[in-house]
């Protein structure tokens, strides 16, 4: 057993060893009264002989009333009432919404389990499967879109999500689903599956551990959907522009007698023509969730696929120095060539299971598995003049990804004298294996953004599509947190750490090691939220962030040299308040990357490069008045550049971060229209500032401002639920830029057409 393992699983068991004994004694007195004031309630089954009545510690119930026919008394069901979730548990119904029904009042904080966001010492929001149906959306992409402090940098019809979180990437193969990582699809999950889309904004190693390849900017977390107590069954058709037709399915119901057992069906498929010219995208998704909910015992089981195949899909583009980047082209002009496709396949499982070994510990664990394949037949292209020229190379590429993920953890509530403990151990594995291969197909073709040259087809016939073994990575980690809490809930500090360990090993064609980069680290993080007065919260943290530092690369002077983990640091501080209806939110944070460089003059490659993104983030949700809703805010990030080589760009913007970005949606119901039903108006706003193409800042986008509008109906047809919803995004049919991020030029969305009804059965 190597070293790391050996780490692994002893501090787990030493853990869970020394703290379960003594805080269960303490938490018998501290938790006493509030354990008596929410008392376990009987229901009786139906009599039989011999045969005590079942008691059901986590559902209450009314009281049964009996009605004498005879002597005896026959004991009558009450019905059922919603399941109630433990505090120290993460499995069920996500809790309710916030006013408006948009965005949730709790989410998941990684290890910390579920918070409710006025209580959260970080920026974090939780975007429901209402909002995502209220606006067609069809992946998370459309989601994001309501968030300002989130920018897709990968092209709408692509076949790819991809995100700047406080201008910092974030990638859709570092999603989490359902609080693990190595589930979702690594380019773009399905979201018919998903119940809410979770957006934790900065770093989190302390909260989640290193993502598959890591990130800093934030942390996307995919809630998936589970039965709920009433009956679903729900149809939904769509139409989206200029041709693409597609169905939806979601199916739920409960069995049992509680209600234990949970089974969660959906299906979509779409397939036809994108507002851009010869392009169709084709998407199928299909997934089961199972789940039961015991007196102390819950589990999870998530299984599904999806497939999608895209002709002619959208690239980013990469532009040579010297010159100033062009205007955008129409966005409907389609600038790859109509024989170029993009494929992928998808298929997960993934397992959840918590245990509470009293009222107030619990044993949780999670095991998933995922195999991802895709084919990628075009070119990338590259502008070589201001007037539009470019080449591409046309190529085809195969990758594929193979994934375990597990964690395992103890969560419980204790107390020591009049200081309540919230504690938290945990413990995640991840293992990956990641092919790739890449095959030139014929010349360079030369053509023109604005008058595209479309040359005959070329062929992978003959090719191989197999992809070798390019890179195996493990991730591993153990971390302990505790959140403190006096002055009834007032104050609360979170302290943690978390240790993690990186294991890399890089293959050639012929299947032998070119490098491993093994590293380690400890990210530390400490959170404070006070609350002063009733619905305020005023909260601070520093949190780290991890990504593995890798190698000096082929063709320096220090080629293979093997460098440690890098870290990220972040500083934060903010305010929220409550005022039952809509919430508000501030913060201000400060994060500073480092990042690897090859010094000119030497030939060295160093991690001693660094940037340093400072931000005010202003966010607003929830029902400002009866039939009025709101949500969105305003991001405003200093991206600089403050360690480059021999000081060369050292104060210049950073790339790819604009200064503003403001996002604000909003819906009103109209009044006068409530004899059959109710029709709501519905519109948004997306602006953001100008950005840099490059680190001597001499290449630029110019700001751009999007506009969305919509409209949705909601009435009853023989006592079925029908809703009627169309929209029209980017309805000035702006053409533009949407981001310079991670150097590659990113077109904006065409103006897109939705139109879709929806019947519950």
């Amino acid at each position: 057993m190597n070293p790391w393992t050996k780490k692994f699983y002893w501090a787990v068991c030493c853990g869970a060893v020394s703290y379960l004994p003594l805080s269960y004694e303490l938490a018998e007195d501290a938790y006493a009264q509030e354990a008596t004031s929410l008392p376990a309630v009987t229901v009786t089954a139906p009599k039989a002989a011999n045969k005590k009545p079942r008691t059901v510690a986590r559902r209450a119930t009314a009281p049964v009333r009996s009605t004498a026919v005879s002597r005896v008394a026959t004991p009558v069901r009450a019905p059922a009432v919603p399941y109630l979730m433990p505090s120290t548990g993460t499995i069920g119904q996500p809790p309710a919404p916030y006013a408006g029904g948009q965005v949730g009042t709790t989410t998941r904080v990684g290890m910390l389990g579920n918070r409710n966001v006025f209580d959260t010492p970080f920026n974090t929001t939780g975007y429901t499967s209402k909002l995502i149906r209220d606006q067609q959306a069809n992946t998370i992409s459309d989601v994001a879109d309501n968030d300002p402090s989130v920018r897709t940098n990968s092209p709408r019809y692509s076949g790819i999500d991809g995100f700047l979180i406080r201008g910092f990437p974030v990638f859709a193969s570092d999603f989490a689903f359902d609080g693990l990582f190595g589930i979702t699809d690594t380019r773009r999950p399905a979201l018919e599956p998903i119940e809410r889309v979770e957006i934790l904004k900065g770093a989190s190693a302390l909260l989640y551990g290193i993502s598959p390849f890591g990130n800093v900017g934030g942390t996307v977390n995919l809630i998936p959907k589970r039965a709920t107590d009433d009956p679903i069954t729900r149809l939904t058709t769509g139409f989206v522009s200029n041709g693409n037709v597609g169905t939806a399915v979601d199916f739920g119901r409960r069995f049992g007698e509680n209600k234990e057992w949970g089974v969660r069906l959906n299906g979509a498929y779409r397939d036809g023509q994108t507002p851009i010219a010869f392009q169709t995208d084709g998407f199928g998704v299909g997934a089961a969730a199972l789940d039961y909910r015991g007196e102390r015992f819950r589990a999870t089981v998530d299984v599904g696929f999806q497939k999608q195949n895209l002709k002619a899909p959208t690239r980013v583009r990469q532009v040579n120095p010297g010159f100033p980047i062009p205007d955008s082209p129409s966005l409907w002009i389609n600038q790859q060539q109509p024989w170029e496709y993009y494929q992928s396949n998808h298929q997960y499982a993934a397992l959840r299971a918590e245990y509470d070994l009293n009222d107030f510990w619990t044993l949780y664990g999670a095991y998933g598995r995922s195999k991802s394949d895709e084919t990628f037949f075009g070119g990338t292209l590259r502008l070589t003049n201001a007037l539009g020229r470019f080449t591409s190379q046309p190529a085809l590429t195969v990758q594929d990804a193979d994934r375990e993920t597990g964690e395992v953890g103890l969560r419980g509530r204790f107390a020591t004298g009049v200081v309540k403990h919230s504690t938290v151990m945990s413990a995640t594995g991840l293992w990956q294996d990641n092919g790739t291969a890449a095959t030139n197909v014929g010349s360079l073709i030369t053509s023109n953004l604005y008058n595209p040259v479309y040359v005959a087809p070329r062929s992978a016939t003959g090719l191989s599509h197999d992809a070798p073994l390019a890179s195996r990575r493990i991730n591993q980690s153990v971390a302990i947190a505790d959140t403190m809490s006096v002055l009834d809930d007032r104050v609360l500090l979170t302290v943690g750490g978390r240790w993690q360990g990186i294991d890399v090993a890089n293959f050639n064609r012929t299947g032998a090691v070119t490098s491993r980069p093994q590293n380690e680290a400890i990210t530390p993080a400490v959170a404070l939220v006070v609350k002063p007065i009733n619905n305020l919260s005023l909260y601070g943290n520093y949190i780290e962030g991890l990504t593995s530092g890798g190698i000096a690369p082929v063709g320096t002077a220090n080629v293979g040299q093997v460098f440690p983990a890098i870290v990220a640091k972040q500083i934060e501080v903010g305010a929220k308040y409550d005022f039952g209806t809509v919430g508000v939110s501030v913060a201000a944070f400060e994060i500073t990357q480092p990042n690897g460089f090859t010094n000119p003059a030497t030939n060295i490659f160093s991690v001693d490069g660094e940037q340093r993104n400072r931000g005010l983030e202003f966010n607003t949700f929830g029902e400002v008045a009866p039939g009025v809703r709101l949500l969105g805010g305003v991001a405003l990030i200093d991206g600089v550049q403050t360690k480059t080589v021999g000081g060369q760009f050292d104060g210049r913007t950073a790339v790819g971060v604009p200064d503003v970005q403001f996002n604000l949606y909003g819906e009103y119901d109209l009044p006068f229209w409530r004899t059959s039903g109710v029709a709501t108006l519905t519109g948004r706003v997306i602006y953001t500032s100008r950005q840099f193409y490059d680190q001597a800042n001499t290449q630029q986008i110019p700001d751009w401002t999007r506009a969305d509008i919509g409209a949705r109906y909601v009435t009853k047809i023989d006592g079925r639920l029908l809703t009627l919803r169309a929209a029209v995004e980017n309805v000035f049919g702006l053409d533009y830029w949407a981001t310079t991020g991670r150097g590659f030029l990113t077109p904006g969305t065409p103006r897109t057409y939705r139109i879709s009804a929806s019947i519950d059965f």
